[in-house]
């Protein structure tokens, strides 16, 4: 599983889930980005793919970085088995509708920081099969563990919480891949 981390976001934030991810027997590739902006290295997963040859992917990010991570999956479908989206979606330019990919989606039900009409269109750009999953109670700042982001709603579950429903429901989501 390669990883890439929300704006301004620091990889180490991100620890929980990738242990979580890691545990089960899945490894998690943080991808780092230079001033924490994947829109600086949008194809950061090609190293991590070249170096690992035999292993196969999932590819995907938080909020932008979910965004810069379908970018790249469109244009590298052949060396992926699927995308995830975590308080994200693609845009027109990381249209995954025609994709045989795998998609999972997984918002905050207080989510406050996601714009839910972008969202909402960015659901045209995924396939049929795209699997969606809320997290109850679940805000944007909480998938990873950097504090609070300015504008977010405010979470009615624990950070631990949200992070452990993402963990289940991404490894279900794996747990299915063709």
């Amino acid at each position: 599983m390669i990883f890439y981390p929300g704006a301004l976001v620091k990889p180490e934030a991100y620890s929980p889930l990738a242990k979580g991810i890691a545990a089960a027997g899945h490894p998690f590739y943080i991808a780092k980005m230079p001033l924490n902006l994947a829109v600086t290295k949008g194809d950061a997963a090609e190293e991590i793919i070249r170096v690992h040859p035999k292993q196969s992917f999932v590819l995907g990010g938080h909020s932008l970085g979910g965004v810069m991570a379908s970018r790249y999956a469109i244009k590298h479908v052949d060396q992926l088995e699927g995308v995830f989206f975590l308080a994200s979606y693609p845009d027109e330019k990381g249209s995954l509708r025609e994709t045989t990919l795998s998609v999972l989606s997984v918002v905050g039900t207080e989510d406050q920081v996601i714009d839910r009409d972008s969202y909402n269109k960015g659901r045209s750009y995924l396939p049929d099969n795209t699997v969606y999953s809320s997290i109850v109670g679940g805000n944007h700042a909480q998938f990873g563990s950097d504090g609070p982001q300015k504008g977010d709603g405010k979470a009615t579950i624990s950070e631990e919480e949200q992070q452990n429903d993402t963990v289940r429901a991404m490894l279900d989501w794996l747990g299915n891949l063709r």
